[in-house]
């Protein structure tokens, strides 16, 4: 097998795994972003309960993507740690407390609240971390001769800020809409209620990183603006997925909104690959540039190519042993 061909499988199997874990880890990470303005302590219960047993599980994705593209994308980890070193270690800070507050919140009483708090910070400095990191590759990084000539902090800016609140609205409407399709009574009702008001959010958030993104990348600017593409089905389909959201969730739908989210989050990823085709460094490294040695890809993609099976099964065997709604007094824990 040619460099070539090892070498789009790779993009594929690491563009796979980070959207896979964008769509199933992002929900639990907005369940904790929503976690301090529930109704009351029960409806914590309920909500943490709600992702409790599958929370770890998705998290694999992210593991996966990362090993993934350092054992075929190796030039990416020499640029991008030390460009955003503090914004991911600020991501993996916050992954690890609401980590931590999962095990200890349902068997601590006297500092409950503290590890309610260590849920929802943890939850929330994960999700702006990762969106700051989103912003920051938007923008590109100053690089020379594959080595990171910025400074520390050039990857925290206007654009990368608001790139991070958006993906905290962006799952904090995943994290209302999983409520509304695993949660009844109380809880359900007050997920109805925030849902329109996060997508208005997303939306507008969406509208001003469209409209300032072709002025932060030149090259962006002229593959949406040069002439017309079928790229800009991606950004039609994620306004369809927007309205068909809006609508179930006027009429009182269960799964839909939830389904509709995970669309409105798809396209606007797709979208924004296809932005940035090839360049996996920007702006100017594409992926062959990145590649690592094709034997040393062709070594990984055989092992790949049996885990990747394994975690769908049981992934989906998970959700399936847990499905249904969740009700006070049940709980994973």
């Amino acid at each position: 097998m040619e460099a070539f061909d090892l070498t789009l499988i790779w993009a594929l199997i690491i563009g796979f795994g980070v959207i896979m874990y964008v769509l199933m880890d992002g929900f639990d990470l907005g369940v904790g972003i929503l976690f301090p303005f529930a109704p009351d302590e029960e409806s914590r219960d309920l909500m943490m309960n709600s992702v409790a047993p599958v929370w770890d599980g998705n998290e694999t994705w992210l593991v996966l993507g990362g090993a993934g593209l350092l054992g075929a994308f190796p030039l990416v980890y020499s640029v991008f740690l030390p460009a955003l070193y503090i914004g991911v270690f600020l991501m993996l800070a916050g992954l690890i407390f609401r980590g931590i507050a999962f095990e200890f919140r349902f068997k601590s009483h006297r500092n409950r609240r503290w590890w309610n708090r260590a849920f929802c910070w943890g939850s929330a400095v994960a999700s702006f971390a990762q969106g700051v990191v989103v912003g920051a590759y938007i923008q590109g990084f100053a690089v020379e001769d594959f080595v990171y000539v910025g400074g520390p902090l050039d990857w925290l800016t206007p654009f990368s800020v608001l790139t991070g609140l958006g993906l905290m609205a962006g799952y904090a409407l995943l994290g209302a809409t999983w409520l509304i399709m695993k949660t009844e009574g109380t809880v359900q009702a007050w997920a109805y209620r925030l849902a329109p008001r996060l997508l208005l959010a997303v939306l507008g958030v969406f509208a001003i990183i469209s409209v300032w993104t072709p002025f932060v990348d030149a090259g962006v600017r002229e593959r949406w603006f040069g002439h017309l593409h079928l790229i800009w089905v991606f950004p039609v389909l994620a306004l369809v997925c927007a309205a068909l959201l809006w609508r179930a969730v006027s009429q009182r739908r269960e799964g839909q909104p939830f389904i509709a989210t995970l669309g409105l989050f798809l396209f606007t990823y797709l979208g924004l690959v296809v932005s940035k085709w090839p360049v996996i460094v920007p702006p100017d490294y594409t992926i062959w540039d990145a590649a690592s040695d094709p034997g040393s890809q062709l070594f990984l993609l055989i092992g790949v190519l049996f885990v990747i099976p394994i975690v769908l099964a049981y992934t989906a065997w998970t959700y399936w042993v847990f499905r249904g709604k969740v009700r006070p007094g049940e709980g994973y824990h």
